[in-house]
């Protein structure tokens, strides 16, 4: 079973690497994934061996909270988020404002600032001016307070994180200055006016409030730019309305979503929002379905046509009797969906989490070498202690815990509103790998239904010809019957008489006194109509019809399951996109090499059973393929899970959907090309990221360290590496924002 949980505390990959471990611990968890971006955990684990309790108990045991998913949330599902940049941007003018007075006291004197000089004249004020940076200073660090106790808390529990870095280099800033203020008062009580004055000029309160106080601003900015990363999901919950007007007791009355119940008839005016899902029984409407299919074009909708929550009514009034309500809707899966696949972790993900749980202790390591090496030098306490505070702020991992869940919720997300869902983290990295595409043929290449095509008429005008056999085939429930009669709508039809039906061969009947013949060539042949075999239309992969009234041949109408006007733009932006494309169908070799040529469709594997699919995407994969299917059928499901990535268009059929780790809601194989593209836009700035993430902290700790001191003495400052720090959280979620502004 699979249990959801919210989890608090973490603050980098170093805490989501730490509640994974406790929880992989425990016997019966199968698998964790712990989401640093949005605070939460799904455990796959066995409920007779393991409990939830159990699992939350590991997360407090690590130093963390936790809670079942759900429990502690509002109405309102941002509203944490919110009150967290309320709350850090209170911390952060409170700190600046005592920051910016800290700064002018403690470095006034080296640019001999006014005011600064007037009331520091010598070694005599050496007390009052290392007081008074400590009454500002201490303001900063309790309002800040929460980096020292997470921090100090994690470190006790062995699994130090980026609060520990960042309350060890500022604590240790903030006691040395105190340390300094009693040698202060120790020299000016002994005359030792070196060591006032050593100590004056080297106090670290303003290095120990301005690290906090810039990790507090970076801390803000990532938090704002967190936030725009989940926007997706926040406008696919806005889209459903809360109420929705019922018909009860003949009366229409306004109620709750939540209250509506399966087969109760709900109303919709023009510009109104569908509240559910279900099926109109009365009246049409234009609907604008772009919030679930990215289709900007309405489409009409009347009596038996399916509706969803969501879309709008531009224009008509219709009511329609409700099919699905709250968890079942198709609003409520893609939500669903999206979460889900924001929350997941993709395969590369986990060398960012295994760096992430050494990480910090090497860190740590590190700063220790760096200051006894650089004391064993010579170099003096006070420089080997800016060396090593240095190398622990600039360290912090965050950049490296939100390359990854940053760049997946915005693709993710971006994928949504253009009517793509992808279903996991992992489809998405998949997906980028795929170089062989196989596609269904019907209702995916094709429209899925057969259309006329071509009217030759032989002694007759078109729309006679079209007359008599929509007359004829009226009566019969054959879809190729169906396709010239809705070719004939509109038309005056009139009705046959002596309807009969020949198997294998047509359907005849009397229109307007006279024998009508509708069929195959053999059957014109057998009724000794003298006509001739159009060879060339099923070269094309067309099915002729022949008609003949009281003996003499009148024509022949070609009927087709068409191919979609998108289809062939898509296979070429396949083949653009250097991938294997493969059409699978059950049809006929000649259909199947007609659709090939026509689409120049590199491979056609025709008069393949539900089975063979299966076994033609295993025969691909066994060359050493990563095969992505594409289908909507019952039939390719089996397919479609066996795929590297299943793509299921969304006009098919839910075990289709369900099978499958890519859903286009549209019916348009140009969405599965946006979907490949997109994945490869995922993975390309994940990354970026990654790199950024690793070469920051590979180029960063050795220049903390002191390593270009040898080269002109240039050493950094532990505030200098704050900033650089912050800087590199800001830099990875700004460069994920980007996905925001995908384009297929």
């Amino acid at each position: 079973m699979t249990g959801k949980f919210d989890i608090t505390g973490m603050t980098c990959s170093a805490c989501s690497a730490r509640v994974d471990k406790a929880v992989r611990s425990l016997d019966g968890v199968n698998e964790v994934n712990v989401n640093l971006l949005m605070n939460n955990m799904s455990v796959d684990y066995d409920g007779d061996a393991v409990t939830e309790g159990e699992i939350i108990g590991a997360v407090i045991a690590a130093g963390y909270g936790a809670s079942k998913a759900g429990e502690k949330k509002t109405e309102k599902r941002d509203t944490g988020v919110e009150d967290e940049i309320k709350s850090m941007k209170i911390r952060l003018i409170v700190s600046v404002a005592l920051l910016v007075p800290l700064m002018y006291l403690s470095m006034g004197h080296m640019w001999n600032f006014p005011l600064v000089n007037l009331w520091i004249k010598g070694y005599e004020d050496a007390l009052a001016f290392a007081f008074t940076q400590l009454l500002l200073t201490l303001p900063i660090v309790i309002i800040n307070r929460k980096y020292f106790i997470n921090g100090f808390k994690t470190l006790f529990h062995g699994a130090p994180n980026m609060d520990s870095l960042i309350a060890i280099g500022s604590g240790a800033s903030l006691v040395y200055g105190i340390v300094a203020i009693y040698c202060i008062g120790y020299g000016l009580g002994h005359g030792d006016k070196e060591l006032v004055e050593s100590y004056m000029m080297n106090l670290y309160f303003e290095g120990a409030a301005t690290i906090v106080t810039l990790i507090t601003l970076g801390k803000y900015l990532e938090t704002r730019a967190k936030g725009k990363t989940s926007r997706a999901i926040e406008k696919l919950i806005d889209l459903s309305p809360k109420t929705a007007v019922v018909i009860r007791n003949g009366k229409e009355k306004t109620v709750a979503v939540e209250d509506v119940k399966v087969g109760e008839y709900v109303v919709v005016k023009a510009g109104q929002t569908v509240p559910l899902d279900g099926v109109i029984t009365d009246g049409n409407g234009a609907v604008d379905e772009s919030a679930i299919t990215g289709e900007s074009i309405a489409v009409e909708k009347t009596v038996g046509d399916s509706v969803t929550g969501a879309t709008v009514n531009k224009s008509g009034y219709f009511v329609f009797r409700v099919e699905k309500v709250g968890e079942d809707t198709t609003l409520a899966q893609i939500i669903s969906l999206v979460e889900e696949a924001a929350s997941s972790k993709a395969p590369i993900s986990k060398l960012a989490d295994k760096v992430a749980g050494v990480f910090v202790p090497v860190v740590i390591g590190i700063a220790i070498v760096t200051a006894v090496v650089w004391l064993l030098i010579g170099k003096g306490a006070g420089f080997a202690f800016t060396m090593a505070v240095s190398v622990l702020v600039i360290s912090c991992p965050c950049a490296l815990g939100l390359a990854t869940p940053t760049a997946i919720m915005v693709g993710t997300g971006r994928g949504a509103q253009l009517g793509i869902l992808i279903k996991s983290a992992e489809s998405l990295e998949t997906a980028c790998k795929t170089d062989t595409v196989v596609l269904d043929k019907t209702g995916t290449i094709t429209e899925g239904k057969p259309s006329v095509t071509d009217i030759i008429p032989s002694g007759v005008t078109e729309n006679e010809l079209l007359s008599v056999a929509a007359a004829v085939e009226n009566a019969s429930e054959h879809p190729l019957a169906r396709a010239i009669v809705e070719k004939a709508a509109g038309m005056d039809i009139k009705t046959a008489e002596d309807f009969q039906q020949t198997a294998g061969r047509g359907v005849s009947g009397v229109v307007n006194g006279k024998k009508i013949l509708a069929g195959n060539y053999k059957m014109m042949c057998e009724n000794n109509v003298t006509a001739t075999e159009n060879t060339a239309l099923a070269a094309e992969g067309k099915t002729a019809l022949y008609f003949a009234a009281d003996g003499k041949f009148i024509g022949i109408i070609a009927v087709a399951d068409t191919v979609k006007e998108t289809s062939r733009a898509a296979i070429d932006a396949m083949r653009d996109m250097k991938l294997k494309v493969v059409m699978l169908t059950g049809d006929n070799k000649v259909t199947a090499e007609a659709i090939r040529k026509s689409l120049n469709i590199t491979d056609a594997i025709a008069e393949v059973l539900p089975s063979g699919k299966e076994a033609e995407v295993r025969r691909l994969q066994s060359e050493g393929r990563s095969v992505a299917m594409v289908g909507d059928g019952i039939n390719d499901a089996p397919a479609l899970t066996l795929a590297d990535v299943g793509v299921a268009i969304g006009a098919g059929t839910d075990v289709a959907i369900e099978s499958a780790d890519v859903v286009l809601m549209k019916s348009d194989l140009r969405d599965a090309v946006t979907a490949m593209k997109l994945s490869r836009a995922v993975m390309r700035n994940i990354k970026q990221n990654l790199f950024w993430a690793f070469f920051y902290n590979v180029l960063g700790i050795p220049v903390a360290a002191g390593a270009l001191y040898w080269l002109g003495g240039f050493c950094l400052n532990p505030m200098i590496a704050a900033a650089a720090m912050s800087f590199s959280s800001v830099f990875v979620v700004s460069n994920a924002l980007r996905l925001r502004f995908f384009k297929p």
